[in-house]
């Protein structure tokens, strides 16, 4: 009787699809987030590089050593 019970509840886990759309959104998430970190870092050191061309341009003196 017991082995019929745990047939009976690993049938039912493997047929719930909650736990599907959990993971789904997890995974989703994730994407997001990677996709936004990915476009900080790469929006960043562009603005961090044309920021040091605008100060070097308004100081006259070339920097040497970009401070990014």
């Amino acid at each position: 009787m017991l082995i019929q019970a745990i047939k009976t509840s690993v049938m039912k886990f493997v047929k719930d699809e909650d736990g599907l759309t959990i993971v789904e959104y997890a995974v989703a998430g994730g994407l997001v987030t990677l996709g936004a970190v990915f476009a900080f870092t790469t929006l960043g050191g562009t603005v961090c590089g044309a920021i040091t061309s605008l100060e070097s341009a308004i100081r006259g003196v070339p920097l040497a050593i970009a401070p990014c």
